[in-house]
C-alpha cells in the first residue's frame, strides 16, 4: 500500500515490535517508490524505548519532513528543553535554531510546531503566529498536522515539501481560529473540535493569504547558530 499511496505518514504514538518492523517496511517500500514520507515522533523523549525506535527509522528511512512539538524536535535536535512528558512543548531554547537544526542534521523539512509554528529547511524559515487558544486543549492536534502536512505535500512535486508545509500549518491555524470564532459558547474544546474539522474542510487558499500571520527570514551562513544570526 506504501507503494500506491500519494504520501505515508509514520506516527509512533502506540509502539510494539511488529508496529516498528512495519514501519520499517512501509517506510523503505516509499522510498524506493518516490512518494514522500513524514514523521511524527510522538512523546520520543519520554522512554529510552521511543528514543531507540526513532533512531532506528531515521538510520533506515528518508524523511520528507519530521513534525513534532518543541520537545520533541529538541530530543531530534540533540539539545536540552524544559519539557517534560508526550505533550511537553514550552520551554526556554530558540526554536528556529531546534527546527533549522533537526532539517540539517537529518536532512528533512522541520515542523515544530506550538503556540508558533516554525518551518525549517536548514536554511529558510518561517514562523506563522496564528493558531486557536483550543488547539492544546483536544487531544491528537499534534497528531492531526502531521497528516495536514502529508496532505498538502502530496499535491506538490517532493521538492516544494517547505512550501507545502509552510502552506499547511498556516492553513491548519487559521482553521482554528475560524472555528473558535464560530463557537457561540467559547472555551468549549468538546465543541470546538467539529467545528475545527469543518473549518478545514472549508478551506480556501483565499482566507488563509488574508488571515496567516508569518514571518520568513534565512539563516546569514550555514555554520551560525541562534535566532541573533536570522535575516528577517
Amino acid at each position: 500500500m506504501a507503494e500506491n499511496a500519494d504520501v505515508l505518514v509514520m506516527n509512533i504514538g502506540t509502539l510494539d515490535a511488529e508496529l516498528v518492523r512495519a514501519m520499517k517496511r512501509a517506510g523503505t517500500a516509499a522510498n524506493e517508490a518516490g512518494k514522500p514520507v513524514v514523521l511524527d515522533p510522538v512523546g520520543v523523549g519520554a522512554t529510552s524505548f521511543r528514543r531507540e525506535v526513532v533512531a532506528e527509522l531515521l538510520e533506515t528511512i528518508r524523511f520528507t519532513a519530521i513534525r513534532g512539538n518543541a520537545s520533541e524536535m529538541a530530543v531530534l535536535a540533540g539539545v536540552e528543553w524544559q519539557g517534560r512528558g508526550v505533550d511537553a512543548g514550552s520551554g526556554y531554547a530558540d526554536q528556529i535554531e531546534i527546527a533549522r537544526q533537526v532539517a540539517k542534521k537529518h536532512k528533512t523539512i522541520a515542523v515544530l510546531s506550538g503556540a508558533s509554528d516554525v518551518i525549517s529547511d536548514g536554511k529558510r524559515f518561517a514562523k506563522i503566529t496564528n493558531g486557536s487558544s483550543l488547539l492544546p486543549r483536544i487531544t491528537g492536534s499534534g497528531c492531526l498536522l502531521s497528516a495536514v502536512c502529508g496532505a498538502f505535500i502530496a499535491t506538490l512535486p517532493i521538492d516544494a515539501a517547505y512550501v507545502a508545509c509552510l502552506e499547511a500549518c498556516a492553513s491548519y491555524a487559521v482553521a482554528s481560529e475560524f472555528a473558535e470564532e464560530s463557537l457561540s459558547a467559547k472555551n468549549l474544546p468538546g465543541s470546538f473540535r467539529p467545528a475545527f474539522l469543518d473549518a478545514l474542510a472549508n478551506w480556501s487558499k483565499e482566507a488563509i493569504q488574508e488571515h496567516a500571520s508569518l514571518k520568513k527570514g534565512v539563516m546569514r551562513n550555514e555554520n551560525c547558530t541562534g535566532i541573533n544570526n536570522c535575516r528577517f
